[in-house]
């Protein structure tokens, strides 16, 4: 199909022209972006007849699928698998509370206003998503992003960003075999988990190592372009896998967020996520009808009350059920009381696949503009509510208060060491099953084939023995014993019946390490044969391979759980040795850093904490061993050589961000004209006297007087009449017009 250049390149003029000045005016409201695009989305759209209207529609689809990429891309970037670790289960409950209980109410909703199972399933998954870009951009307004209820609020759409992903795929299936079959939806699910998993043991085991190779070759601008090369190609290679291209552009961002180039990839996308996230948001927006909006103006409301009320009560239930006091919960909960970006992305997906109602589209973004503008004022409304329920709460309610939190994260030691034990068994078995399953399939599906062709009569042998010595480290893997001698050791103090449960788990890893080579052989062979030949195989492949292939298991694990924790381990300089017990390590200079600004000779550090600093990066420049009038900025990385003690202690220093946020506006510094009358408080003081600089934060430039322009020298006095130019930032600009 041959593609109009000259009109998309029009209809992308247009776009942007009227985004950036319905923007621009959002901004000066004071009020979210993203609603400023979908109002520029409806004004270009040919619903408002009173402005030139896009000339092809297809060509806004066109950018706005490279929006949702770029979008699903940048959203992993600041998820990573270590994120969703570290959030701990509270969160993965929270959201699971959350998502299964929107998604029914939004399901019956859907069923009561009329619209079919189909259209009900899209609209429960839309619902059931909270608005990561609308309540990070309301709490940094209403500077509660140190509060404990915003970090638990955070946690819950990291995991919620997962979930999401996962009920697009989920989705998709339903729509393509148009019903709700068990079976292919564990499938389904069954194959997102595997292609999540085998890619993020490929991108962890192998980008790191890659980035770091190549470290010193990569600007800006070869970083831009590796980073969106590896996006688009795992998008490309979601789809070959049968998923779709904004899952793949997720996985590949999650990947990249664990690395130690995350930082710099983040800055260095950000202007290609605002561009076509800008698309995506105002392709939304031109799918708002007027029309539609006003007959359909009660499924609005009632919607948007099943939003907020729903958020409201499955938001502070699931926080209540993982151990949070009913203060923290209640005000986790009514921050939730919105839905966004990810509302559209289910919405335009519904659409592509052509099972969701065309009329449902405009209903759900009028639905995500009022939550949305109404988010600060149940965030606000949180605290009041919570003082009625408290005063209101029956006696034997009020455990919920206080206790039960400390109740819920009181643990035993033994509870701890066997929790510990546990993750680790589980995560060894996941990992090392999906190697395997992995392996299998290849040897199946790919090799074993192509053997046949070039060797019809030892295709057989050949492809069993080499499929087995391939998948041999990681059998035996899987064998080994998973806890440590330290933790056994700890396991028996506290509890000498640890045998059995350890009993059982090596039958178990034995087991499935069996019959992985049984399935493989049966499918080969005969399940005879199989059955036959697998344990041999097996105690022989533990009998010659074990202690070599242990050390190299060893070591094959220890680089992967490196590359892992690369980004923190590059922060406190752990696996970066010197001499004896000196590390290198390299940390970025925060906002609230309190030598800001200062030469390093003046800042201290070896005297105050012990340290030395070898190099600074700033930007695309290194400075290697600065010298003593080197200043320190917000944004420089500082390679520090210490121990473990001074780099810990100097960590929390150098990276305090305090409550700095970087797309915050910044206030304006205007020159203005401040007239001495009668009741002035300035009159007979001169700018020494009255304290200009403390007490009012301004700059006297000049006092007039009748035509005569006097220089303030701090000893000449404000008379009546003089007119004093004076300049400074708003607030405190403010403050002295008032006076």
């Amino acid at each position: 199909m041959e593609l109009n250049i000259e009109s998309l390149i029009t209809d992308l003029a247009l776009i942007l022209l009227l985004g950036g000045v319905v923007t621009v005016l959002f901004k000066w409201l004071k009020q979210p972006v993203v609603l400023g695009y979908i109002v520029a989305g409806f004004l270009a759209s040919p619903h408002f007849e009173y402005l030139p209207s896009v000339v092809t529609e297809s060509n806004i689809e066109f950018w706005a699928q490279i929006g949702i990429v770029v979008l699903l891309f940048s959203l992993g970037l600041e998820f990573s698998f270590k994120k969703l670790l570290n959030v701990g289960g509270s969160a993965v409950v929270t959201a699971l509370i959350i998502v299964i209980g929107m998604m029914t109410a939004g399901f019956f909703a859907g069923r009561l206003l009329g619209f079919t199972n189909m259209n009900s399933l899209f609209l429960g998954g839309m619902l059931s998503m909270s608005s990561t870009t609308i309540i990070i951009k309301a709490f940094t307004d209403m500077n509660l992003r140190h509060k404990k209820f915003a970090s638990l609020v955070f946690a819950v759409l990291i995991v919620e960003d997962l979930f999401a992903v996962l009920m697009m795929v989920i989705l998709s299936s339903i729509a393509i075999n148009n019903s709700v079959e068990g079976g292919e939806m564990l499938l389904s699910v069954g194959k997102l988990v595997f292609f999540l998993v085998m890619w993020f043991l490929v991108g962890v085991f192998v980008l790191p190592s890659l980035f770091n190779s190549v470290r010193r070759f990569l600007n800006s601008e070869t970083l831009l372009v590796v980073s969106m090369g590896l996006c688009l190609g795992m998008a490309v290679f979601s789809v070959y896998c049968g998923f779709s291209l904004a899952l793949g552009a997720f996985v590949m961002g999650s990947i990249l967020a664990g690395t130690s180039m995350a930082e710099r990839i983040e800055k260095v996308v950000m202007p290609v996520k605002d561009l076509f996230g800008a698309v995506f948001f105002i392709s939304v927006g031109m799918m708002v009808n007027p029309t539609i909006i006003v007959d359909y103006w009660s499924p609005i409301i009632i919607l948007s009350l099943v939003v907020i009320v729903g958020m409201i009560f499955f938001g502070t239930s699931g926080m209540l059920v993982t151990g949070q006091s009913l203060r923290v919960a209640m005000e986790s909960g009514f921050s939730l009381t919105q839905i966004g970006e990810f509302a559209f992305i289910i919405a335009s997906l519904g659409m592509s696949l052509g099972v969701l109602d065309p009329t449902i589209y405009p209903v759900v973004v009028a639905v995500s503009v009022l939550t949305t503008f109404t988010t600060p004022y149940f965030i606000r409304l949180s605290g009041p509510c919570y003082n009625f329920v408290e005063r209101h709460l029956p006696r034997r309610l009020h455990f919920l208060i206080e206790r039960y939190t400390k109740q819920a994260v009181a643990e035993s030691e033994t509870s701890r060491l066997w929790k510990t034990l546990f993750q680790h068994y589980l995560w060894r078995v996941m990992l090392y099953s999906i190697i395997l399953i992995a392996c299998t399939l290849i040897s199946l599906k790919f090799f074993i084939p192509w053997l046949q062709e070039i060797m019809p009569e030892w295709y057989k042998l050949v492809g069993c023995i080499t499929s087995l010595v391939v998948m041999s480290p990681f059998l035996l893997a899987l064998s080994y014993p998973v806890s440590k001698k330290i933790e056994l050791k700890r396991l028996r103090e506290v509890n000498a019946r640890i045998d059995v449960p350890l009993i059982v788990m090596m039958l178990f890893r034995m087991l499935l390490a069996l019959g992985f080579i049984v399935y493989l052989l049966g499918s080969i062979y005969t399940m005879t044969v199989a059955m036959s030949c697998g344990f041999a195989i097996f105690v022989i492949l533990i009998l010659m391979f074990s202690n070599r292939v242990r050390v190299r298991m060893r070591n094959i694990e220890a680089k992967f759980l490196d590359n892992l924790n690369e980004r923190e381990l590059r922060r406190s300089g752990k696996n970066n040795n010197i001499v004896s017990d000196l590390h290198l390590a390299y940390m970025e200079v925060g906002y609230e850093c309190p030598f800001v600004g200062e030469r390093l000779s003046q800042s201290n550090l070896r005297r105050r904490y012990g340290v030395n600093v070898a190099s600074i990066q700033r930007g695309a420049t290194l400075i290697a061993v600065p010298n003593g009038d080197t200043r320190v900025f917000p944004g420089d990385v500082l390679g520090v050589i210490g121990t473990d003690e001074q780099i810990q202690a100097l960590l929390g220093v150098v990276e305090d961000q305090g409550e700095h946020d970087a797309s915050a506006p910044a206030e304006t510094v205007s020159m203005i004209t401040v007239s001495i009358g009668e009741e002035s408080p300035l009159l007979g003081h001169t700018t020494a006297t009255a304290q200009m600089r403390d007490s009012y934060g301004v700059l006297v430039l000049a006092i007039q007087r009748g035509e005569e322009y006097l220089k303030p020298t701090g000893e000449i006095p404000f008379e009546l009449g003089d007119i004093v130019w004076i300049v400074g930032g708003e607030s405190a600009v403010d403050k002295l017009r008032q006076h």
